[in-house]
């Protein structure tokens, strides 16, 4: 009942006090009053024995009796009890300057009056043509200079703090001062573009951490379809390799934990820092709704110095052991079948656990940034132009060696114990604009990372553009004179500094090796291309046709002149390409619409035909129904008598292509063993 009667608070006022009655009477035109209240105006302003109701004007010939309305009393206390719970001031909270008595929480502050009011104190504010111009704000203390006790209304540039307007006529005589709406104008637009830049980082990161999900998923995905094939293959040998299998297995098994355990680990870290960066959102937010520009600027510095969006680490799964390439080594088959299957089985249960023992101890993947510890004196593989100070990004890492860019030098070649972590506000590098300290005069060009810069590239300006930086801006913004275009404008996470043998720079030296006639493919580190996929995927392989600043076409068998980044792309060595020889087995791939040398008469994706020739990259293949077909290597792949792809065949992630030869040789001495030992061979 209490909660019913706050929603209308006039109508248990006095009309004499304005207040809540108190000791309630109720006279005959119904009108209640404080008994106290009543009396009193009836003796002040008794005429000739007459009373009148101070709201309605009845008139009473004589003076009414004056009962307490113990009801109305009851409920009255239930209000006063229900409304001091939920109204008085707490620690902290401002109190209304025109309550008496109990401490009522202010609600609203007046800048013009400088007096904080409750919900019932500020109604004047509202109704009151005089009052109705003042300005209102969020119940606050309003500051005022300590020196003059005037309102705080300018702001000082030069001493960077809020003053008052006498200041300006003494201590901050001559000062760079602005009123302190435009300051904050200002001020909330930097403020605006550091939540926005907040706001893309927390996106980026969730697609990041929805990526590594995936990759995860993936690659566990991968480890239970490895050990399926294992168990496929080994089923099909004779029991002697059976106990053999079980290691594998457990192997495979043991190593795709290890691996989920750190993707588990990389995972937990990023989503710590992503809930770091929405609790430093919220404080943004909080400052930008703040409605008093004083308190808004006394805690923009503090806010500001900590909101900025420092350069963050990358993470990415990198699993020590793929599961996708089944094709690395089953060494070599001697003598008799048995001989042979123990032998080869067991040195692979060998290398299963060399993988899991050069599995590198410390944290460091692909994306971070580091730096030389300072307890090493002299890397392994020597300094170059890299010093303790230098902090670069980790771009590969294998085995125990890893490959960093670092400003001074990229492609620097060090060792995983040498190196440490730097954390974004962590590093002790006593750098003005971050760990690459560029200043005004330095040598600069855009990253090759960049697609398109903030500010767009302008004239005459691309990545391999070297130019001088001119200007620095408090917003992290950069002027650069470059030779086709002066006074060029950018941003400082967009630059790279560039040392005085660096300064011609073509497509290979932006992200790799790649030249005119390569084999390539897309990065398995890519996603999406920039430029779409088209027919092309991560097993195609092509021929760069052209190089462009970033760009280059590349003719794929599923694609021609396909179009990509130098970036995007990595070399096919001779080692990653399917070694097919004169007598193998082979098909073409599915990922194949229409082979180079085109289909041919009765040739499909089913057909499986023997290698009759190979002359550079064209093979030459005898199929039951097209004899002499012509296709290229990188259109083929190997498979087993009846027609499975060797890849799938192969039980362990790190066998080499001489799996396919001795896979062939094992099914064929199988084959014999058991016909030895069977009426009817049992069909493989």
């Amino acid at each position: 009942m209490a909660e019913a009667i706050l929603g209308d608070h006039d109508q248990y006022s006095c009309s004499i006090c304005l207040e809540l009655l108190r000791d309630p009477v109720t006279i005959p035109c119904g009108h209640s009053y404080c008994m106290s209240c009543i009396n009193e105006c009836w003796n002040t302003n008794d005429q000739k024995g007459k009373y009148r109701c101070p709201q309605c004007r009845h008139t009473f010939n004589s003076k009414p009796p004056l009962n307490r309305s113990t009801v109305l009393a009851e409920i009255m206390e239930k209000l006063r009890s229900t409304e001091s719970a939920q109204s008085l001031a707490g620690p902290g909270e401002i109190a209304c300057d025109f309550c008496s008595g109990e401490m009522i929480k202010a609600v609203k502050s007046c800048l013009e009056c400088r007096a904080s009011y409750c919900e019932t104190h500020v109604q004047p504010h509202y109704n009151v043509p005089a009052l109705k111009k003042h300005k209102l704000v969020k119940a606050a203390v309003i500051p005022v200079c300590p020196k003059h006790d005037k309102f705080l209304e300018v702001y000082c540039r030069t001493d960077q703090k809020c003053v008052c307007m006498h200041c300006l006529l003494d201590d901050h005589k001559g000062h760079d001062t602005v009123p302190s709406t435009i300051e904050r104008n200002e001020k909330q637009i930097k403020l605006t573009h550091s939540q926005t830049n907040v706001k893309q980082t927390i996106q980026a990161k969730e697609k990041e951490l929805q990526k590594m999900k995936m990759d995860i998923t993936s690659h566990s995905d991968s480890a239970k379809k490895a050990v399926e094939n294992s168990k496929k293959v080994l089923s099909e040998l004779v029991k002697l390799i059976e106990k053999k299998s079980n290691e594998v297995i457990e192997e495979i098994k043991a190593q795709e934990k290890a691996d989920l355990d750190h993707g588990t680990k990389l995972q937990k870290k990023l989503e710590g820092e992503i809930t770091e960066l929405k609790k430093r959102e919220g404080v943004l937010e909080d400052l930008l709704q703040t409605e008093d520009n004083i308190q808004f600027l006394q805690n923009y510095e503090t806010v500001s110095s900590s909101s900025g969006s420092d350069e963050l680490q990358s993470f990415s799964f990198q699993p020590y052991c793929s599961f996708e390439d089944v094709r690395k080594r089953i060494c070599e088959l001697i003598g008799r079948l048995e001989t042979t299957c123990t032998q080869e089985i067991s040195k692979t249960v060998n290398k299963v656990s060399d993988l899991s023992a050069k599995r590198p101890p410390f944290d460091i993947v692909v994306g971070e940034r580091v730096r030389v510890k300072p307890s090493v004196v002299t890397p392994i593989h020597k300094w170059g132009s890299v010093t303790h100070l230098s902090v670069g990004v980790v771009k590969k890492i294998q085995g125990d060696l890893l490959t960093v860019d670092f400003p001074e030098q990229r492609n620097w070649t060090g060792v995983v114990s040498e190196m440490e972590h730097v954390s974004g506000a962590g590093s002790d590098l006593s750098t003005k604009n971050g760990p690459f300290d560029i200043d005004v005069g330095d040598r600069v060009r855009v990253k090759p990372s960049i697609t398109t810069p903030k500010h767009n590239w302008g004239r005459n300006v691309t990545h391999k553009s070297v130019g001088v930086v001119k200007d620095i801006k408090d917003d992290d913004s950069v002027v650069v004179d470059f030779p086709g275009h002066a006074n060029w404008k950018g941003i400082l996470t967009e630059m790279e500094l560039v040392t005085n043998d660096d300064d011609e720079i073509g497509p290979s030296s932006l992200d790799s090796n790649i030249k005119i006639g390569d084999k390539v493919r897309v990065k398995p580190s890519v996603v999406s291309p920039t430029h779409k996929w088209g027919a092309v995927t991560h097993k195609s392989i092509g021929v760069v046709k052209k190089i462009q600043d970033e760009s280059l076409i590349v003719d794929f068998p599923e694609h021609k002149k396909w179009t990509g980044l130098v970036s995007e792309m990595e070399l096919v060595t001779s080692t990653d390409l399917v070694d097919i020889k004169v007598g193998d087995r082979v098909r073409v791939k599915s990922s194949i619409i229409t082979p180079k040398h085109n289909w041919g008469g009765h040739v499909t994706h089913k057909s499986v035909g023997v290698v009759k020739d190979i002359k550079s990259e064209d093979v030459i293949v005898d199929f039951p129904n097209h004899k002499s077909w012509k296709g290229i290597l990188s259109e083929m792949e190997l498979v087993n008598y009846s027609g499975q792809l060797l890849k799938d065949v192969c039980f362990f992630p790190e066998l080499d292509f001489v799996c396919h030869q001795h896979a062939i040789k094992i099914l064929s001495l199988s084959v014999f063993l058991q016909t030895l030992t069977f009426q009817d061979p049992p069909r493989l």
